[in-house]
């Protein structure tokens, strides 16, 4: 139990493995999101992913009462924009043509994740204490204000925020833009069947004919979790990956294998693998790879030893809308891009990143500009809805 009246003190750390598993997890785990967990995160900064060398310093603020760590804010100082989805590429040349310093950055996000979710972490027992929540984000922020001033750092960027948490920003002056991305929500349906009955008889068709296409080929969906996963995947699918970002991403491969083989051991009661296998074949021709926390599903890595007509549909939406509907998943987000999501039963949903400029030109030229944007993006989700395959209206998403 947390003191009712005590001072706080911050501290910063370059690492999250400078933290214990279990006082960072007290904050991490009652969230949504598996990504801000400390076995995630410490493995993609253990495994030589999200590092200074890679662009990726960590610089995670640290707030104490006393001895117990009662928040935190997973923060990375960024020399680039890679391994964001969030793409400011513009901002950065807009501020080379004005001669201000774009780099470094300050980026509160999951490294490489494009996941709704991103907040500040607090302790439980302050869940109910409006007011002392507030005055560690206060603190939280002007922290965070003096370590941009002292590096120099052109902005404060919060990406992927959770929804619920995104009005504490902007109450503080923070800009937000929109975005949006392709989510499955569960309307109770009992079985695919059941979910097929949303779409027009055209589109049914469709889906049906694109199942059947793999079934054809002799391939069999299989879904693999916690102790049933063969050991050899973690390091097949990083080759999978590897293939996969090779053929189609060029220089967006973020992930090593090492990364992948410590999931075995970090991180393996949250792992879904979906298998596309085949009879005698000593390993499956293709396979996504997904991460379940409670009743959320998210996708995302795919890859396959050769191309097969569909059987990436079948790996990484129809398969795990299945296992979902029968697991009582209410939401699954399948990974970042692809207009060709919504023709599956995925709507384009508004997500959020929250800004703040320390450049006085750059807050000048960009705050009028994003919310110019904003208003393009709300028109821009309700037009993909509307040409959604089903035989209902799409509802309003009051974007």
């Amino acid at each position: 139990m947390l003191q009712q009246a005590y001072r706080y003190t911050t501290t910063w750390v370059d690492t999250v493995n400078k933290v214990k598993a279990e006082a960072w997890n007290i904050l991490a785990k009652p969230l949504a999101t598996p990504f801000f967990e400390w076995e995630w995160l410490s493995n993609l900064e253990a495994s030589g992913c999200a590092i200074a060398q890679q662009g990726w310093l960590p610089s995670h603020l640290l707030v104490w009462q006393g001895d117990v760590l009662v928040a935190a804010a997973p923060l990375y100082m960024k020399g680039h924009s890679q391994g964001e989805f969030v793409f400011d590429h513009q901002w950065a040349d807009l501020s080379y043509r004005l001669g201000i310093e774009y780099y470094p950055k300050l980026l509160g996000m999951a490294p490489f994740t494009p996941a709704v979710g991103y907040r500040f972490l607090v302790h439980p027992d302050l869940s109910d204490r409006p007011d002392e929540l507030s005055k560690i984000y206060d603190l939280m922020l002007a922290e965070i204000d003096k370590l941009c001033d002292r590096y120099q750092m052109s902005g404060c960027n919060f990406l992927y925020v959770d929804p619920s948490w995104k009005h504490e920003l902007e109450s503080r002056g923070f800009t937000t833009w929109m975005h949006h991305s392709y989510v499955w929500e569960n309307q109770e349906f009992t079985d695919f069947d059941d979910y097929l009955k949303n779409f027009n008889a055209n589109q049914r068709r469709n889906i049906k004919r694109e199942r059947k296409s793999v079934e054809s080929t002799g391939i069999k969906m299989r879904v693999y979790t916690g102790e049933e996963i063969p050991h050899y995947f973690y390091g097949y699918m990083y080759e999978l990956y590897n293939d996969h970002c090779n053929k189609f991403w060029g220089g967006s491969k973020y992930l090593n294998r090492k990364f992948f083989e410590h999931l075995a051991h970090s991180f393996r009661d949250r792992l879904v693998f979906v298998a596309g296998e085949i009879e005698d074949y000593p390993q499956p021709v293709g396979m996504s790879f997904c991460i379940r926390k409670d009743d959320q599903l998210f996708g995302r890595y795919w890859g396959c030893v050769q191309e097969i007509d569909c059987l990436h549909f079948n790996a990484c939406y129809y398969t795990p809308i299945e296992w979902a509907i029968a697991q009582g998943i209410k939401r699954f987000d399948p990974g970042a891009g692809g207009q060709h999501k919504k023709r599956r039963g995925f709507p384009a949903t508004p997500n959020y990143s929250l800004h703040r400029f320390y450049h006085p030109r750059l807050k000048q030229i960009l705050v009028p500009y994003i919310n110019e944007v904003n208003s393009y993006e709300a028109k821009q989700i309700q037009a993909i809805n509307n040409e959604l395959p089903f035989d209902f209206a799409p509802p309003d998403l009051h974007v």
